[in-house]
């Protein structure tokens, strides 16, 4: 037995809006058998939009029942069939959501008469449901209405099992299928040519933009477990409707993939991505040397194509850091820009020569490069060949990349000349040390 659902709505996600009308037509896969529609009271008010395209106005709903006077009607008649709908998971996220509120567990097998039209008549323009009907000679009537979006449903529906779509039914259902979770525009073949190994993975939109990046151990694993929770949320909804295509990239092991998810968030900034968007280090420590030939330290924005000595996340940082090399080498605050005020003629006469202040400047560097390790981890790469090389330079992480297994005597510029730099962030930085941390003998030290 099937069940051909369809609702109308306030909104576009589950948790915050309501419905404002369900039709449910039983079907015994050859005629309806029964059948139930009816206004519903959402209990909030709809949106002029949504009044514009279902016609449904808050005049038209004030008297009619609310969901939980219904709630046992729509229960009965759903919890022993399956579920239909066209993009089933948009009318199953509400009837689920609202269900549950008042104490009605839904647990039925789902069928998307979209899938199940690409599966039975490919190479359409448009599955939308209007045009779908266009297209095979159904005739539509009271569009964008719970009962005549649901008759359509129904013709259709009949129509698809007329060509045979019976057999496709059966295997849909199947509980190790994914037709019944996968997102909409999502075709199962690309989950099944997902692998199980590390890597980072990537979510496209339509015209191909990617929409979030994630890290696993085993991709096809983690992808699928994106779709197939119920989440009435907002985020979610939104998500689902977009995603078309996936991608991945392979990595050597989860250390691997977790640098590489990082860099990609923050030069991709995917829309879905929430966390590792902090900004990038902002601030610096650099040296020049002034016109009377003092060494000067000083915190400024971070410049692109000045290497700086050490990098912050904050001004105050850097700052503090300073303050720190000036009481501990007797550094001038002046010359270093910590007190900003202008160097009087009076104290001119009292700052060490620059030769000698010089020297500790270079003494203060020198301290904080000995604090500032460089190192390499190393680790199994993608074949036997090869291995996986990340590379920390005065504490700052510099690049990764595959080196040859066979290379003995590494050094740090043979390493640099083999493996790709990349952006330095906290959160790689203290991912690489914990990790070294935890597996010395894959660490290389340089002196």
């Amino acid at each position: 037995m099937y069940a051909i659902v369809d609702i109308e709505t306030t909104g576009g996600h589950a948790s915050s809006n309501g419905i404002t009308e369900i039709a449910i037509h039983i079907h015994n896969g050859e005629r309806v058998v029964k059948h139930f529609t009816t206004l519903l009271n959402p209990q909030k008010a709809i949106p002029q939009f949504i009044t514009a395209l279902t016609g449904i106005d808050n005049s038209m709903v004030a008297n009619a029942p609310t969901f939980d006077e219904v709630a046992p009607v729509i229960y009965d008649m759903l919890k022993d069939v399956v579920f239909v709908a066209h993009n089933v998971n948009f009318d199953y996220s509400f009837v689920f959501h609202h269900l549950k509120k008042y104490g009605y567990v839904l647990n039925v097998k789902k069928l998307c008469t979209v899938r199940l039209s690409r599966k039975v008549i490919p190479g359409l323009p448009s599955y939308s449901l209007g045009k779908l009907c266009e297209s095979i000679g159904i005739t539509t009537h009271n569009r964008h209405r719970a009962d005549g979006d649901a008759q359509a449903t129904v013709q259709l529906f009949e129509h698809l099992l007329a060509l045979g779509g019976l057999s496709h039914i059966d295997k849909m259902l199947k509980r190790t299928s994914a037709e019944h979770w996968l997102p909409i525009h999502l075709d199962k073949h690309i989950i099944d040519a997902l692998p199980n190994s590390p890597g980072v993975y990537y979510f496209h939109n339509n015209k191909g933009k990617i929409l979030y990046v994630g890290k696993a151990v085993d991709i096809k694993k983690r992808v699928t477990s994106h779709f197939t929770h119920n989440d009435d949320g907002k985020r979610r909804q939104y998500f689902l409707q977009q995603v078309t295509n996936i991608t991945y990239t392979l990595c050597a092991n989860e250390l691997h993939a977790l640098v590489l998810e990082s860099t990609e968030i923050k030069k991709l900034w995917p829309p879905f991505n929430y966390s590792q968007k902090q900004p990038m280090q902002k601030f610096a420590l650099y040296c020049f040397e002034d016109n009377v030939g003092y060494k000067r330290l000083a915190i400024d924005k971070r410049k692109k194509n000045l290497p700086a000595l050490y990098c912050f996340n904050t001004l105050n940082e850097g700052l503090v850091l300073l303050r720190k090399m000036t009481e501990q080498f007797e550094l001038n605050q002046k010359l270093c820009f910590i007190d900003k005020t202008v160097i009087t003629a009076e104290e001119k006469s009292t700052i060490t020569p620059p030769h000698l202040y010089n020297h500790k400047v270079q003494q203060a560097l020198t301290a904080l490069e000995q604090q500032l390790p460089s190192f390499a981890v190393l680790d199994e790469g993608l074949t036997p060949n090869d291995q996986l090389c990340l590379l920390i330079e005065k504490g700052s992480f510099w690049g990764m990349g595959y080196i040859s297994n066979t290379s003995t005597a590494l050094d740090i510029n043979t390493i640099k000349e083999n493996i790709e730099p990349y952006m330095d962030n906290d959160f790689i930085r203290n991912t690489i040390f914990n990790y070294a941390e935890q597996y010395p003998e894959k660490k290389i030290v340089f002196n």
